[in-house]
């Protein structure tokens, strides 16, 4: 009896690991996010995942600025022949917000949502996107701005300023030599991605594709939120660091957004996107 009750137990967890696997294929269960969360906070945060916070308005209502996020860098990374079992690599997928090394100068880390995949074919008109032809009704967009003919539409005439000239030559190799037929056709190995916050957004559209081997990472989730400006965030100067630690101790309490911790940050795959039109989301003036 005792043999059989094992035999029992030992098929029953087979299949509990073949049921798990076929999950996994499809997506992360919330189970499984929050284990892989309390993983990597147990383990640290430089080879399994890396601390990040969001210093601009770019990804606003989904990300906000004083948003600290920890990013999984094993989500993206190569598996090995044996890793590939153990642990949870992926494929970078439409709807999943990265992280990633900033092409024309990679000392710099952004986030964005991932719209393109190698050979898809993206257009915008009107402010709506174009994916391979299909309308994407996109939940996550907010438009903050009045529609503006120049910049709602895309691809545009080359070129639209960039913060950097590497940046201003990327866009104008991409413009003139990824455009087919009104489409930007995004090349092997490459990516396209955008701001949530489609009209106050540095991303592909100026600066071009996000190679492959840029792509670091991908939030998992919120441990903290402070509402501070990107000045303080972003400031280098012993000033602006000083002036950022006397407001943190002033307004730790009130300037802490609670209802943030611990808030898991999700992509968000085809599968889930709306079939019906939305009206343009204005988001909130000051989230």
């Amino acid at each position: 009896m005792q043999m059989i009750r094992r035999t029992r137990v030992l098929l029953a967890r087979i299949t509990k690991k073949t049921e798990c696997a076929q999950v996994a294929k499809r997506s992360r269960s919330g189970l499984a996010e929050w284990t892989v969360t309390i993983l990597l906070l147990l383990f640290g945060t430089t080879t399994l995942c890396q601390a990040f916070v969001i210093p601009t308005g770019s990804m606003e209502d989904t990300l906000l600025v004083g948003d600290h996020l920890l990013v999984d860098k094993l989500a993206y990374a190569p598996a090995g022949p044996i890793g590939r079992y153990l642990l949870p690599y992926e494929e970078p997928k439409h709807g999943d917000i990265i992280v990633f090394r900033y092409p024309p100068d990679i000392s710099k880390s952004l986030v964005k949502r991932l719209i393109g995949l190698p050979g898809d074919r993206i257009k915008i008109t009107d402010g709506i996107v174009y994916r391979n032809g299909i309308r994407l009704n996109e939940p996550y967009v907010y438009h903050k701005y009045a529609y503006n003919p120049r910049l709602d539409n895309f691809p545009w005439q080359c070129c639209h300023p960039g913060k950097e000239q590497t940046a201003l030559e990327a866009q104008e190799q991409m413009l003139s030599q990824n455009v087919v037929s009104g489409e930007v056709i995004v090349p092997a190995n490459e990516y396209f991605a955008m701001g949530d916050n489609r009209d106050n957004s540095s991303d592909s559209r100026y600066w071009g594709f996000i190679p492959r081997d840029n792509i670091t990472g991908k939030p998992f989730i919120i441990y903290w939120s402070y509402r501070a400006s990107t000045e303080d965030l972003m400031g280098d100067s012993a000033g602006s660091m000083i002036s950022h630690f006397v407001d943190l101790g002033q307004h730790f309490f009130t300037r802490t957004r609670w209802e943030r911790t611990f808030k898991l940050v999700h992509g968000f795959p085809d599968s889930e996107l709306p079939r019906e039109p939305l009206p343009l989301n204005p988001g909130n003036p000051e989230p």
